[in-house]
């Protein structure tokens, strides 16, 4: 068990490799393990090369964000507690939402606060520790796959064109919202993302904040509430 300087524009050329190198049919196997404990890192690294995987370790973020500008991998599986610059300071530098990969986000300690923090800078996923290596491979596996689909399914459809609000959320919370109205639980609604039902959880904190709802009803109330013109 285990326990804006260049950036955006670097952000942008990654998400456009990545689009490019899915257009050209080419499978993109690699994956960032970021994370400064070398004993974490070479048991990730071994569990992931054994099930087909290239993967390229960081010890710190630095490193990690010379890379990431440069090219864009099948997924990070990025450790908050890093030295110097957080794992939720690296989402900002690399513009994690408009960034050309799926970013797992790595905590021993994940607070419905922090994990909010995670996905409002960009990440995809968050898994808690202590977790097996071969649960974090099969969780990469699902989000890759969840990160494709979304190249070409929409899951924000149940909503209406126009609710109170809407303008606030992000694509990603439009797509959670849109399966919470349909009376999903959170394992349900991250069964259907391909996220973990506590990232639903912060999604779910997240859009009741911005849409100022007090609880689920009054969110769903809220999103199928069609504004009076």
């Amino acid at each position: 068990m285990l326990r804006k300087d260049d950036t955006a524009n670097d952000a942008t050329f990654a998400t456009v490799l990545q689009a490019s190198v899915l257009e050209a049919g080419i499978v993109n196997n690699e994956v960032f393990i970021v994370d400064d404990d070398p004993l974490i890192s070479d048991l990730l690294k071994l569990a992931f090369t054994s099930s087909g995987y290239r993967v390229t370790s960081f010890g710190d973020g630095e490193a990690f964000i010379a890379a990431a500008r440069h090219r864009a991998p099948a997924c990070i599986i990025l450790d908050v507690c890093l030295p110097g610059r957080s794992g939720l300071d690296l989402l900002k530098d690399i513009d994690a939402p408009n960034y050309g990969a799926p970013i797992i986000v790595m905590s021993g300690r994940a607070s419905i606060p922090m994990a909010v923090d995670a996905i409002k800078n960009g990440a995809f996923d968050i898994i808690e520790k202590p977790f097996s290596p071969e649960t974090l491979v099969a969780r990469v596996r699902h989000v890759t796959e969840a990160w494709k689909r979304r190249r070409t399914e929409t899951h924000a459809a149940a909503l209406p064109a126009e609710f109170p609000g809407r303008n606030r959320l992000t694509q990603r919370e439009l797509e959670v919202l849109g399966e919470i109205i349909t009376g999903g639980t959170n394992k349900e609604v991250g069964s259907q993302l391909g996220i973990s039902p506590r990232t639903i959880e912060a999604h779910r904190s997240h859009i009741m904040m911005k849409l100022g709802a007090r609880n689920t009803a009054d969110l769903v109330r809220i999103a199928l509430t069609r504004p009076r013109h």
